[in-house]
């Protein structure tokens, strides 16, 4: 059998799909592909709340104001983690507020899926309310570019996964 034989288990695939999995499981990568795309959604999110809210109601206004506060805390807890991804340590921390929640309930992951449900119930609330038109110019390019991240990469780790239950 050669060295590149795949059922000697050396083969140069596995270790590059060895290298890929572990690139996907990273913090660093999970959290600049979907928890800071997911934060701006938040985030742009707050500010469209807050200007649509100003001066006509209160509840659009404090609500943004909260989703603002929810948006950076979870940013701040993303950048945490690729901090302490990049530097080799275990973060004390989830990549959320919710999933922190549900931390103490020993149910992250139920947690964190909430959150995503939520993050898709406010991209979904932004393109069907019309609300993304409102944003400025600088906010409609930060929302491609958080979209583009978080769908292209969502679909080169799916790609990837697809091709490696086929070996």
């Amino acid at each position: 059998m050669s060295p590149d034989d795949p059922r000697t288990g050396t083969c140069s695939s596995i270790h590059e799909s060895d290298i890929l999995r572990r690139l996907f499981t990273r913090p660093l990568f999970l959290s600049l592909t979907i928890g800071v795309p997911f934060c701006i959604f938040k985030l742009l999110f707050g500010f469209t709340l807050v200007r649509i809210g100003a001066g006509s109601s209160v509840l659009l206004y404090t609500g943004g104001w909260l989703v603002i506060g929810w948006a950076l805390a979870d940013l701040v807890m993303n950048l945490g983690r690729e901090l302490f991804d990049i530097i080799d340590r275990p973060a004390p921390f989830e990549y959320c507020t919710i999933a922190q929640i549900g931390s103490f309930f020993s149910m992250t992951m139920v947690f964190l899926s909430l959150d995503t449900l939520l993050t898709f119930t406010i991209i979904c609330t932004m393109l069907w309310s019309g609300w993304i038109t409102t944003l400025s110019t600088d906010e409609k390019y930060l929302w491609y570019a958080a979209t583009t991240l978080n769908l292209i990469s969502l679909s080169i780790v799916v790609l990837y996964n697809e091709i490696r239950t086929l070996r």
